[in-house]
């Protein structure tokens, strides 16, 4: 799958790398973080241009997830109902729900790149639970510019062993991922605590 869209980009460039982006936003599995290496690693070798790269993938992911955004906000009953049928996706989406619920804007945040499987999610869900259209849209600005140009600049810098990189990113990423739900978990359980205690 990831030699196929090395492939795509090395073909059509920044309209695979665009459409990636915006499609990753809206939870459609695609291995966005190599697309954004090999357009990276392109620009370093002089076949795409560094500035074209990270702006088309910045502003296509930003597209993706205001998307999302309003996808949660005007169908969240009908996103119940289909979510009901999956599961492992309704896991995902009460989980960025509860996220959403606890901590906002900064939820938002650290799902555009520590925690970026549940993005999409984070999404949909700050669409439902109606979260202020412009907070959601300064904190997800911030986040998706850590994420694109992270990447990119990874491709960009490391281009020359991009399978390996590509492996070590993935391996990563899950890691950093894990780690993050984790330290968010435990810091909402010393705040119901904390709470708790007070009460």
């Amino acid at each position: 799958m990831t030699d196929l869209f090395f492939e795509l980009v090395a073909s059509w460039g920044l309209i695979i790398i665009g459409l990636s982006a915006y499609f990753s936003c809206l939870a459609v599995p695609v291995p966005t973080f190599a697309v954004m290496l090999a357009g990276g690693a392109f620009a370093a070798a002089g076949d795409l241009i560094l500035w074209q790269v990270i702006t088309v993938a910045y502003l296509a992911a930003v597209a993706g997830d205001q998307t999302g955004f309003h996808l949660g906000h005007m169908g969240g009953r009908w996103l119940d109902a289909r979510l009901a049928t999956r599961p492992n996706r309704a896991a995902l989406f009460a989980r960025a729900s509860d996220l959403v619920e606890r901590w906002g804007g900064l939820g938002v945040f650290f799902t555009t790149w520590a925690a970026a499987p549940l993005g999409p999610w984070v999404n949909f869900a700050a669409g439902a639970a109606r979260l202020n259209r412009w907070r959601f849209t300064l904190w997800d600005a911030a986040g998706e510019a850590i994420w694109v140009g992270g990447y990119v600049s990874l491709g960009y810098l490391f281009g020359t062993r991009l399978d390996a990189l590509t492996d070590l990113v993935a391996n990563w990423g899950g890691f950093a991922t894990a780690a993050c739900l984790t330290i968010a978990a435990f810091i909402g359980l010393l705040h119901h605590r904390r709470h708790h205690v007070e009460r």
